[in-house]
């Protein structure tokens, strides 16, 4: 618990108020606009396989209880954080590729002070207490991400370097989940009051979210990772022109 910290108010978040665990599954979002843009990225022409993979994974992290969870728990944020960055953000990469390799050092330094910054208390809560803020966060984070994994997933990027950058992001998003893991005390406002509802205290929900982010945070990485191996493995395999 924050000592001193006010409780905020989460009933004007852009998913609704912090829901009852009882509640949890009546509580999907419907907005007719969010709904257009997913149905839109869903049926690009050409775009069609990536396109829609990125738009379903968008659809559990806004449109599923997911997101009225994340209103509550830290670590349901953290889950919907990870979506964005790490499995919609390629995949929409994957659905308009970069045409030939690009520096991606300097994006992977946005993409990481993009993460980084909107982790720190002041900026998460503002974020998640104004919708406008809100949605500057999830713009940024995918956008940033985004421009990441289509420098990283280029077609002609070294495989060895693709790797390096890979296991990089990983790694930060790693050190950050472990900062919050063994954080002293709970960091985040927003999240000081709903977490017991769910049998957890703020402390030990922020923790589950670091271990989220340390641990199951490797998943689409090291997919990401063995696919571009595989590419460059197929890439030496193919007869020369």
């Amino acid at each position: 618990m924050i000592p001193g910290a006010p409780v905020m108010d989460l009933a004007g978040l852009y998913c609704g108020p912090a829901p009852d665990p009882g509640a949890i599954w009546m509580r999907w979002n419907l907005d007719p606009l969010l709904l257009a843009a997913l149905a839109g990225l869903a049926l690009v022409p050409g775009r069609s396989r990536p396109g829609a993979a990125a738009a379903l994974v968008l659809a559990v992290a806004f449109v599923s209880p997911l997101c009225a969870l994340s209103a509550a728990l830290f670590s349901a944020r953290v889950v919907h954080h990870l979506l964005l960055v790490a499995v919609a953000a390629p995949l929409v990469a994957l659905a308009w590729p970069a045409r030939r390799p690009r520096a991606a050092a300097p994006l992977f330094v946005v993409a990481t002070g993009v993460l980084w910054a909107w982790h720190l208390p002041q900026a998460y809560d503002a974020a998640m207490a104004n919708k406008g803020l809100y949605w500057i966060m999830q713009a940024t984070l995918l956008a940033s991400a985004t421009a990441f994994w289509r420098a990283v997933l280029a077609p002609g990027q070294p495989v060895g370097q693709a790797g390096l950058l890979i296991l990089g992001a990983y790694m930060q998003m790693g050190l950050l989940g472990a900062l919050l893991t063994f954080a002293p005390e709970a960091l985040y406002a927003i999240h000081q009051q709903a977490p017991l509802a769910w049998g957890f205290t703020p402390l030990s929900d922020q923790q589950l979210g670091g271990i989220v982010m340390w641990v199951p945070a490797g998943i689409p990485y090291a997919v990401l990772g063995a696919w571009v191996a595989r590419r460059g493995w197929r890439q030496l395999q193919a007869p020369a022109p």
